[in-house]
């Protein structure tokens, strides 16, 4: 019997922005799926507006396993992850054993298909790791702005803050997305939907 597709599920009991009161819980496995549509938006956008040749699908893919070691680990608040350089590498050192536990849970024959999505450090996937990191700081800007939306002051601070960590990144394609489909997450339904009857 294995584990590894029953951990997974486990993905929408982990809530995220721990140290922070939030308007609504947001859980890795929501946060999964946003990073995966965002990380799959920037290869589209790189594709067709800076002539390049990723692929969509699998940036989506390696967004949606991005965060899968924080089933056993947790979401640590990125405050104390980045506090100073030992506690950031033993956090990288307790993901890595995640990974592994993981990873171990799988059947011999499947894990050569999920180690690279697991590991997230395969040659080819620098780019699109690249695409997954820049989606990963643009869900977090979304939920800034969702949460300020709602009227939760909380939020203001990191918002500025990851503002000025995408457009720090030198990825021109989130740029893009920052420019042209943010502020679409400021309006309501009604108005997002205005649109629509035009």
């Amino acid at each position: 019997m294995s584990h590894f597709y029953a951990m997974l599920s486990r993905m929408k009991y982990i809530n995220r922005w721990g140290l922070m009161r939030n308007t609504r819980q947001e859980s890795i496995c929501e946060h999964s799926l946003e990073v995966a549509v965002l990380a799959h938006a920037l290869t589209v956008l790189h594709n067709r507006r800076f002539n390049g040749h990723a692929d969509p699908e699998r940036a989506a893919t390696l967004a949606i396993f991005h965060d899968v070691p924080e089933i056993i680990t947790g979401d640590l608040p990125t405050p104390v992850k980045y506090y100073n350089p030992s506690i950031h590498k033993a956090y990288q050192e307790v993901e890595r054993v995640a990974q592994d536990k993981l990873l171990s849970m799988l059947p011999q024959d499947l894990r050569q298909d999920y180690a690279p999505l697991l590991l997230q450090e395969q040659e080819g996937d620098q780019l699109l790791l690249k695409f997954v990191k820049a989606a990963d700081k643009l869900s977090a800007l979304i939920k800034c702005v969702e949460e300020r939306k709602m009227g939760n002051t909380e939020f203001m601070k990191a918002e500025q803050t990851i503002r000025a960590a995408v457009s720090t990144m030198e990825v021109p394609e989130a740029d893009c997305f920052v420019q042209e489909f943010l502020q679409s997450y400021e309006l309501t339904l009604d108005e997002q939907e205005s649109f629509l009857q035009k």
